[in-house]
This record gives C-alpha cells, structure tokens and sequence, in this order.
C-alpha cells in the first residue's frame, strides 16, 4: 500500500484541500479557506501545516475567534451550505471563544469544522499553560465544552485516528438532515506526530448532495390530506434555499393557487410581490399570514422546524380542525407538533407533491382571501416604513421601520441584508422586502448579539458582486465589532447601519411588556456615575478601525449617507439615533412567562393576561 508520511496537522490539512463539491455544474473546493487566529495549542502544528498547503486551502487571520466562526457560519449559509470554512484556535480562551458559535450553527443546522487546539494527549507537561484541570477526570479539557454544541465531535489523540474520523466529519458536515458544526479537538503534541498514511485515503473526493424522495405511503397521505383541505397554507422555511427549491416552490403554489407564508430563514423563497405571497408568519409576522393561519384547516410546513416565535408558542394555527403537514428532510424535524411527516428532500418532495395534485387546486376565492390582506399589510408598510410619519415616534427621532424603508428605498434588488438580535429581525421580517432568494440573512435561531458584522464578512466573502448591508443595534455593535477591521483588512467591503437607541430597546419592551419596570436595559435605566453614560460616537470608532463612517441625523441624512457608501470601495459605517420603540402590528403572543407573585400591580395584572393567553395554547 502506497503511503505518505505526514505530521497529523499535514494529513488534516491536504485532506482538507481534496475535497470538493459541485456548485451549479461547476467543481469547487468544498472548504473555501481556514480562519486562524495562531497562540498555544495551535501556531506550530496547524500553523506550520496550513503555511505548507495556503496556496490551495487559504488562512485568514481575524481579530476574535468567535467573530470568525460567525463569518465562516455565515459563508454556509449564504452558500446554502454547499461550501463552508474551517476555523483554529489556540487549547484555552481561543477555543471556549467558539463555543457560542458552534451553539449557533448546531441551532440553525449550519455546517462549520472546528479545529481547537487541546492539552497534551501525553500529558508530560501537565498542567500546561491554559489547561483547565478537571479533578477527576484527567481525560477532560476546555474542549468538552464543545460536545452538546457539535453535531460530531472527536479528540484526536493518536495521528492515525485522522483516518476513520476525518470521513465522518466529511459526511455530519454535507449530510442535509445532521448537517451541522463538526469539532475536532487536536492535542497540541499529536499534531506534530508523524504518520504514514494510505495515498487512496489522500485521493481527491467530490461531494455531492443527496435527494432522499418521500416514502410512498407518506406521500399519498400527504396528497389526500391536501385534497381534501379548504383552506390550505404553505409556510416556507429555510429549507426551501438550502434545497435550492425555490423554483419548484413557485411553480407548486402557482399551478395550486395556495398562499404562501415564510419564516425568518425562509424569507426570499418567494419574491415578496408574488400574488402568492401573505409575508412573514408567527410573533414577528404580518397580519396577512397569520390571520390567514388562524383560519387554515391545513399548514403544510415546507423545511421549518417550526419554533416558538413561527408558531407564536402553539397558538396560531387556530383551527379546531387542522392538519399539520411537516415537508422535511431532518426526521427529528417532520415529527414536531404532532405532525403528519414527509420526509423528503424539499426539491425532490415538492416535485413528487406536484406530481400527485395534478389538477387540483384550492379554492380560488381563499387565495383572493389572502391577496387582499397582504395589499392591506403593504399599504400598512408604506405608512410606518415613510420618511415623514404622519404621527411622530414617542421621542420624535425616526423608527427602525423608517430605517429599513431608506435603506430598501436606496438599494437595489440583489442586495443582502445581513441581522441577528434584538428588535431589528421583527422589523425586518414583518417589513424588509426581498426580491430575490439569498437577499436576507437572518441568524435568529440562537439570535445571537455580535453576529451581525463578522456574519456579513462571511456573507460578503460568499457572494462578493452582492452589496451587503449589516443592520445592527448599538448593543450588538458594542458586543463585537472587531471583523469590521477584518472586513477592511480582506477587502471585504460592508455598509453597516447603525441604529443607537441608547440600551438593549428589544428587551427592555419585553421587560416593560412583562409589567415590569424599566431596568438595566435601556443606559438612562441603568446604574451610572453622575456624569451618566457616555454618548458613543459609533463613527469615530469605526474610522479607528480602518472603515469609512459617519454620524447622520434623520431619514432625508441617512438616505444621502446610503448613496455615498454605494460608492465607497471600502466598508462604511453609518451611526444615527433611533427611537427605542418598534411597530406593534401584525405579531402574535409569544409564551413569555411572568411571576405570578409580585407587589407590583402591573406585574399582577400581566400575568393575568398570560394566564387567559396561555389557554390558546392547545397543549
């Protein structure tokens, strides 16, 4: 047998670099590069490897090892997690850094590989440098953190173990139903062991995804349920892009006359001027889509897995009589809320539904239903989304809403809008128009703050031609902002928004909402020194970091602001005050719980309201 000796961090890196995958006929490198940030654990064995292979599996260098991971999850998803990146740490901070990454890709079901440097396996030097100790257990690390946060997770603790490993790191990270982070934890000294390994394990390999079509008897009990359904509606979720079935979407609920609705990671399956289109669904959803769930006697749910705020907690699919149809390749998925389950690839599953319906359609005059309530919701948006509101906000400075609609107003149909946290994916689900797939990119799964610019850089890395917008509040922005440097570095440009409401406004409504007091959210609420909390200047800082910026006030500012960015070559922050307030309609009830015993008469007559919503819940 044909060998090549190889330290364990060599044989990981050119296995790395063999893989491929084919993208609209086209053969590409599966893994579009490596984000290192070097320290100990890390800098001699995986640094020297990736120096020998960085002409055919690059390293980039970032500023935070959490920002990174957002960045190459964020590269998979604007991909539809046909190609993604890899990322190295040092044994400690650097790879606990990550965790809250891998908490976010497993969440959303994105592919990332996670090499974080480890302790000795020899464990001569014990305790090095960054080793957490773990009294009775010797065997456990930093890294075990990373165990319930990975789809597959292995310690490489001899340089032979690369061999079976490697493959089934391979498959959870290609797989559509186990897709989802991947770590490989490398003890440092293993990675300068040497070994030889088999040339037939080191041969180039294609990946290409697998379409699992239903089950027949599923499928017919799907296609009877449809028939048999008056007021049918379709709710899109990210499985739709990541199938890349939004074509078969179209032409399924054209040739079927049925709504469509769409969830945040489905949002852009269906062009938001579709006269099948009803908008957003569930807590943060339009009127349109969810009075039309209220009244359906049958969802099918095409690629979601159907969380709290697309249900609104179980209560807005109202009908004492309805079917839950779950389209999805991921069993654990089709099963939820007691579901009649299609497992299927979404493309090949909406080709077979078709195929069975032929002929049928629904009730014409449902589909007019929802049509004009969607014409009510756009008149709705062109009211809150103005320049000039016809009622001012509460503290006269210009909504998130108003925000959104001069950043549409001023942009173009292939641009990406890029959010995380906070109140902003409400808004921008109820209210952000998308023209074409890919457009939005949301990562409200794990709604993780300080996703937004280092998952812009991953975005803007994966469709560069794209002009990509990151909206973000001042409390995300302050939580990590350090990729803006990256982006610069790369020549990755941004436009960034900055929306300062002065707190974390999202939750400090909810506390409000909740009947409590305001408190420790909003900066005015918070405990502060005389002289209070200071007013950052979001520009000035941005400009320390290389980019472009300025500070605007008003809409009529921001929309000359948004021009002069279109220009720049390089990324530029805009900063303006914002009222710390959002829009209302449209939303659902969402199970937050309150106390049941408080002194405070509006926390007492808040529970009350949750005790009576909570009987809407049908389980």
């Amino acid at each position: 047998m044909s060998t090549l000796r190889l330290t364990m961090a060599q044989a990981l890196v050119r296995y790395l670099s063999l893989q491929y995958t084919e993208v609209d006929g086209q053969k590409l490198p599966l893994f579009a590069g490596v984000f290192a940030i070097f320290g100990h654990g890390n800098v001699a064995g995986m640094g020297e490897a990736l120096y020998q292979y960085r002409e055919t599996l690059p390293t980039l260098r970032a500023h935070n090892e959490q920002g990174m991971a957002h960045a190459a999850i964020a590269y998979a998803k604007a991909n539809n997690r046909q190609r993604m990146m890899a990322c190295t740490t040092s044994i400690g901070p650097g790879a606990t850094n990550m965790v809250t990454a891998a908490a976010l890709a497993h969440v959303n079901r994105l592919p990332v590989l996670l090499l974080p440097g480890d302790i000795f396996a020899n464990r001569t030097p014990d305790p090095v440098l960054q080793q957490i100790e773990c009294f009775s257990d010797p065997t456990i690390s930093a890294n075990d953190c990373f165990r319930p946060v990975s789809r597959y997770f292995d310690r490489i603790s001899r340089p032979e173990q690369l061999i079976t490993s490697l493959p089934v790191a391979m498959q959870t990270l290609v797989d559509a139903e186990n897709c989802g982070p991947v770590t490989l934890a490398l003890p440092q000294d293993v990675q300068a062991e040497a070994y030889d390994y088999p040339l037939s394990w080191l041969a180039e390999r294609v990946h290409y995804p697998r379409r699992p079509p239903a089950d027949a008897r599923e499928l017919q009990a799907a296609i009877a349920a449809i028939q048999q359904a008056k007021r049918p509606l379709v709710i899109a979720g990210g499985g739709i892009l990541y199938a890349q079935a939004t074509a078969e979407l179209k032409s399924f609920v054209e040739a079927h006359h049925l709504p469509v609705a769409e969830t945040q990671a489905g949002k852009g399956s269906l062009a938001w001027n579709h006269p099948n289109y009803v908008g957003s669904i569930g807590v943060t959803g339009s009127s349109a889509a969810n009075q039309l769930a209220q009244e359906a006697d049958l969802v099918l749910a095409m690629g979601t897995r159907l969380q709290d705020f697309t249900t609104a907690s179980r209560t807005v699919f109202a009908h004492p009589e309805l079917k839950l149809i779950q389209l999805n390749v991921a069993k654990f998925d089709a099963i939820k809320h007691n579901a009649l389950s299609l497992i299927a690839d979404a493309k090949v599953g909406l080709q077979q539904l078709s195929e069975g319906l032929s002929g049928w359609q629904a009730n014409p005059t449902w589909l007019a239903q929802g049509q004009s309530a969607i014409a009510e919701w756009n008149a709705y948006y062109e009211q809150v989304t103005a320049a000039e509101l016809s009622a001012p906000t509460r503290t006269g400075l210009p909504s998130d809403a108003q925000v959104l609609g001069a950043v549409k107003r001023t942009g173009q149909a292939s641009d990406i809008v890029v959010c995380a946290a906070g109140g902003l994916p409400g808004e921008l689900h109820k209210l952000w128009r998308t023209d074409q797939a890919n457009g939005y990119h949301l990562e409200y799964g794990f709604s993780c703050m300080g996703y937004e610019i280092a998952g812009g850089l991953g975005v803007k890395m994966a469709q560069p031609e794209r002009e990509v917008i990151v909206v973000v509040g001042d409390g995300s922005y302050l939580m990590l902002n350090s990729e803006l440097a990256t982006s610069v570095m790369l020549g990755c440009k941004l436009i960034v928004v900055v929306l300062d409401n002065r707190g974390y406004g999202c939750i400090n409504r909810l506390q409000q909402a909740t009947g409590s007091a305001g408190f420790n959210n909003l900066l005015e609420h918070c405990v502060a020194v005389e002289a209070g909390a200071p007013k950052i200047d979001f520009a000035a800082h941005a400009r320390a970091l290389g980019a472009r910026a300025e500070s605007v006030v008003g809409i009529g500012e921001l929309e000359a602001a948004l021009g002069r960015a279109r220009e720049s070559v390089q990324s530029y922050v805009i900063a303006l005050d914002t009222d710390p307030f959002m829009t209302s309609a449209g939303g659902c009830w969402w199970d937050v719980a309150v106390p049941e015993v408080s002194p405070r008469e509006q926390v007492q007559a808040a529970h009350q309201q949750y005790v009576e919503a909570k009987r809407k819940q049908p389980y």
